[in-house]
């Protein structure tokens, strides 16, 4: 029976991904876009394949329990429905000995939410890591070529590598959201719904079908922005929040009530100014308290475990709101700046120092081409809100993850949006040309 229900599943799974690699690859054409297209897909598919292999450190808790919890699917409907579906769990773990422990988990805990995900790849891949890492890398790979591809059809006059360098060719990120990891699953579902909504804004109005094109569209919008807050809902909050200013803008704008950059900037200031407001209307979760608690706790449990590790620290931060935004610059640059090089001899610090330099010196770049009015073509309320975005995840980031190797991996959504913001100004562009990386404009 999971024989046949395995191969059941992968052949589903075939009859929906083969055909879209057959349109992507069509779509790439002959030339520069068919090379990233391969590229872009044998770095995920390998690296996740390699990094799955052998499940190391957080992938191999959760691989080890998501067998439990599948074994637990298989036992009836009643338990696998409680299993997935309860917001409150207490999950007996058995080890082979027959001892063990009660876990519990919240409704909003990310790690036991990708456990269920996994416990259900489990069923196709009869519980094999590497092809586990594999589903989620082609789900990461799918995802940012999605928005990719669509940044080049909606933004005809930005420059298409910096959205491929972005979000598939740069080091970081290629390593990091592949695999068995939290980060493939939420840079996949944050990137394909960024492409859902920058579809609906900039796409071809005219050449859109009606009816089931726009229930399709709005299902697979609302299934990845679940997906993308249950992944990790303090990244998904922020985004949801700016998409959504820059659509109201976006609209008002077509109405000829948002014409100037300055009500723009009002408009989305407003708009996250009520999601700040509502949040916690709608659960306690979101309160003030609720919140600089959680970031004390967060913060004191990493430091507490970062003893003799590479990691900064706060002496003065407290639970409160000014304390917090009182910290937020520095939280920043930690984020930007963390590791230097030279802080640890340890490969993969380097590897962070020199990726923080890169990033550093393409930050400067930007900022002299902002004064020179060399900034580039994007649309001036997605970039307000890319940059809003990019900030407030690195405060937050800032704020709870100051072991360096954690931090280095958390920031792998925050990263291709960056890069992509500090690769719009023509400067950028004239060193993404030179190296043959500009790519040719496609519509």
């Amino acid at each position: 029976m999971k024989l046949v229900l395995a191969v059941l599943l992968n052949a589903g799974l075939l009859a929906l991904l083969l055909p879209w690699l057959i349109r992507q690859w069509h779509w790439a054409g002959a030339g520069w876009w068919r090379t990233i297209f391969a590229v872009g897909l044998a770095l995920r598919v390998v690296v996740g394949v390699a990094r799955s292999w052998v499940p190391k450190l957080d992938a191999q808790f959760m691989t080890y329990l998501s067998t439990q919890v599948t074994a637990r699917l298989w036992s009836g409907p009643a338990e696998a429905a409680s299993l997935l579906f309860g917001s409150v769990n207490v999950f007996r773990i058995t080890h082979a000995d027959g001892t063990g422990y009660d876990a519990v988990y919240q409704g909003l805990s990310n790690t036991w939410y990708l456990i269920k995900i996994l416990a259900l790849l489990n069923l196709a891949s009869l519980e094999t890591s590497w092809l586990n890492g594999l589903y989620l890398s082609l789900f990461a790979f799918v995802g940012c070529w999605q928005l990719v591809r669509k940044l080049a059809q909606v933004l005809p006059h930005t420059l298409p590598g910096a959205g491929v360098v972005a979000f598939l060719l740069w080091p970081s990120v290629w390593f990091w959201t592949t695999g068995i990891s939290k980060e493939a699953a939420l840079l996949g579902s944050g990137a394909w719904l960024t492409a859902q909504v920058l579809d609906l804004l900039y796409g071809d109005v005219a050449g859109r079908r009606q009816g089931w094109h726009w229930l399709g569209w709005g299902l697979l919008t609302a299934g990845l922005a679940y997906f993308h807050f249950k992944m990790r809902y303090f990244f998904a909050v922020p985004l949801l929040g700016v998409l959504a200013g820059v659509a109201l803008g976006y609209w008002l704008q077509q109405l000829g009530l948002a014409r100037y950059r300055w009500v723009q900037a009002g408009v989305m200031a407003a708009v996250l100014g009520l999601g700040i407001w509502l949040a916690p209307q709608l659960s306690t979760g979101f309160s003030a308290n609720k919140f600089t608690n959680q970031v004390i706790k967060v913060y004191t449990f990493e430091v507490e475990h970062s003893v003799g590790k590479p990691h900064f620290e706060y002496p003065d931060l407290r639970p409160t709101l000014e304390s917090m935004m009182a910290h937020a610059p520095l939280a920043v640059a930690n984020v930007l700046t963390r590791p230097w090089l030279g802080e640890s001899r340890q490969p993969t610090y380097i590897a962070a120092g020199l990726e923080n330099a890169a990033i550093l010196s393409l930050l400067v770049l930007a900022v002299v081409a902002l004064a020179r009015g060399r900034g580039g073509h994007l649309p001036f309320a997605l970039g307000l809100g890319l940059v809003v975005f990019c900030l407030i995840l690195a405060f937050l980031m800032g704020l709870t993850t100051p072991n360096l190797g954690s931090l280095n991996r958390y920031r792998s959504e925050l990263v291709p949006f960056l890069l992509f913001l500090l690769l719009q100004n023509d400067y950028a562009a004239a060193l993404l040309r030179r190296v043959g990386l500009a790519g040719p404009s496609r519509s």
